[in-house]
């Protein structure tokens, strides 16, 4: 795989039972980039470490006063040095391609999951670690892989030098043979503690990541209530935790590091000793001599590839354990799904809970616990439940169904839905049905108002349509947002549209004209509406009772209201006192919400 070719026709199922695993599995699907960087590799230290022996044949050849042994020395140094021109610039750009490769490899894959998932990945892992993984992590994940050759390369390097130091000369070459490979162990006592204080660091620096990530996203909020500060100074002492994290870390890593300066040296210093003996006894030549003194002095540069691997590994490790723990999150279903392709249509059953949305209806769900409309919004769009239960569409499980089609056929908008940036008209450029008009969408959602202060902001045409919008839409505020989502929504046109508090951030007057507006644009198709808003509760053909995880009542939005005290009680949150009220003081809207009279009055005067 070249970087042209990027990125993957499919970047592979990954291993991600571990972090090690899962970087084996990296590895062998790297191994041709892997074998390629070796040989490239093996030609450069190759080279390298053959210089001290052309360099031992010139200076013997000096001494002999050999021409031709000189001039044979003079071709072969030259030989030498093109061997390591070539195989390190070669190396470097095939150790890159493994790195950008292997990197863009696990950003495939973290989208894949991202898609697969979609809103359930964020209810089960924080906002803040899926970016960590995806931004630092996988720098320090192909950091590893890209090393990993080089490492092997240096490794096979030093075997081969030691080996023909033996043959060269016996003498020298055991005490290189003996010391090289006490060199590169030496600090493998130092490591585990090396490796727990990156680890340390690795995961302080992820909860920083992750603080600063949900500050980012609550910003507006914490402007609102003066809580920035507040904020600001949890970040601070995160981000100095992670300063000193890293600052032990670094000691650490220094003092590996002296000690493969300080260690070489002194083997460099038993050579020269010894061999300056064995010199004066004639034992060996000047040129044996430099031979071996310039290879032991040449080979400090492939060892300290063992540092790298040893740090690369330590970094990479945490990183990939993170990267797995995200990519081993699956959808309780299987995507590929054991049915053909296509959306079948009729009723929605939730087996969990007992609801039922008969088709081509508005049915509308209040749940007595919030978090019950969390998990019944997530089964609704094709997630089974921990009991492995699937909603039922037309009697045909969800979780059966290929997850294209399963998306096709539910559309699921969360409480808090994204809006990215770009113009509305990139914004509403969804897959649809095209059945449903842009701009009629934006009418049900009762988007007048954005489009306005959009047309101001628009350059040129002053068409909204051509307006940008920030991102996550920080520049408009929450029931715009919310409307925008919703009209987006709309548009998509799907058989079953699920939609968890759409008009929880606007006000009362809009919200009955929005209830409205849905009710018509959504004739004859099937639509979901997680809600305790008695104004859309009212206009809602049927509305299902949710007490606990179970479905506790079904009717019109004003009978359950006087025949059941626990619905009446999540949807007008009544009181004793409220109750005890005077009647000229307050009274019951056709709605179902407890208001005084004049409230009453402004309403239906505006309606």
């Amino acid at each position: 795989m070249q970087i042209r070719d990027l990125p993957y026709p499919d970047p592979g199922v990954p291993d991600a039972r571990s972090g090690p695993r899962f970087l084996w599995w990296l590895f062998r699907n790297q191994l041709s980039g892997q074998l390629t960087a070796l040989a490239w590799g093996l030609l450069h230290f190759v080279s390298v470490a053959s210089l001290p022996f052309c360099v031992g044949v010139a200076v013997q050849a000096a001494v002999d006063g050999s021409g031709g042994r000189l001039a044979l020395a003079g071709g072969l140094m030259a030989l030498a040095c093109a061997g390591n021109a070539v195989g390190e610039t070669f190396l470097h750009r095939a150790a890159v391609t493994n790195w950008i490769t292997a990197a863009a490899r696990v950003q495939q894959l973290l989208g894949r999951k991202a898609a697969t998932l979609g809103s359930a990945l964020t209810r089960r892992v924080a906002a803040g670690e899926v970016v960590a993984v995806s931004t630092g992590d996988v720098e320090k994940i192909g950091w590893f892989v890209e090393a990993l050759s080089r490492f092997t390369a240096a490794a096979v390097t030093i075997v081969l030098v030691c080996t023909g130091l033996l043959i060269y000369q016996p003498a020298l070459g055991v005490v290189v043979s003996v010391g090289l490979p006490l060199l590169a162990i030496a600090v493998l006592p130092l490591l585990p503690r090396a490796t727990r204080r990156a680890d340390v660091q690795r995961e302080k620096a992820g909860r920083a990541t992750e603080l600063a990530s949900d500050t980012v996203a609550g910003l507006r909020v914490l402007r609102g209530i003066g809580g920035e500060e507040l904020f600001l100074d949890r970040y601070r002492r995160a981000s100095q935790e992670v300063r000193h994290a890293a600052v032990r870390s670094a000691r650490m890593w220094s003092l590996i590091a002296a000690i493969q300066v300080l260690l070489p040296g002194l083997l460099l210093i038993t050579v020269v000793w010894y061999g300056v003996q064995l010199a004066r006894e004639g034992r060996i030549t000047v040129g044996e001599l430099v031979t071996v003194y310039s290879s032991v002095m040449l080979l400090t540069y492939p060892i300290r590839h063992f540092e790298e691997i040893a740090m690369a590994y330590s970094f990479s490790r945490p990183s990939a354990r993170r990267a797995a723990r995200v990519l081993a999150l699956e959808r309780p279903t299987d995507t590929a799904g054991s049915r053909a392709a296509g959306a079948p249509s009729g009723d929605l059953y939730d087996p969990a809970t007992g609801l039922l949305a008969p088709a081509g209806s508005l049915t509308a769900v209040v749940c007595g616990d919030p978090d019950a409309a969390g998990r019944l919004a997530e089964r609704l769009g094709g997630h089974a439940s921990e009991q492995g239960t699937s909603v039922l569409l037309g009697g045909v499980p969800l979780d059966e169904l290929p997850l294209d089609s399963a998306r096709e056929a539910v559309l699921v908008q969360d409480k808090d839905p994204v809006l990215l940036s770009g113009t509305l008209l990139e914004l509403l450029d969804v897959p649809a049905s095209g059945a449903v008009d842009p701009r009629d969408a934006l009418h049900a959602a009762q988007c007048g108002d954005v489009l306005t202060a959009l047309a101001q902001g628009a350059k040129g045409s002053g068409d909204p349509m051509d307006a940008r919008i920030t991102e996550r839409g920080r520049s408009l505020s929450g029931g715009q947002r919310q409307r925008l989502a919703l009209a987006r929504s709309l548009v998509t046109d799907p058989q079953v549209l699920v939609l968890d508090e759409p008009t929880s951030a606007v006000d009362s007057h809009t919200e009955a004209r929005i209830a409205e507006g849905v009710r018509g644009l959504r004739a004859g198709r099937t639509t979901v509406v997680l809600t305790s808003s008695p104004l859309l509760l009212d206009r809602a053909e049927r509305v299902v009772f949710l007490h606990g995880d179970t479905v506790a009542a079904v009717g019109g939005h004003r009978e359950l209201l006087r025949t059941d005290p626990r619905y009446r009680a999540v949807v007008t949150r009544e009181t004793e006192d409220d109750g005890a009220a005077p009647a000229g003081d307050r009274v019951l809207h056709a709605d179902g919400v407890l208001l005084r009279r004049e409230e009453r009055e402004e309403i239906e005067e505006t309606a």
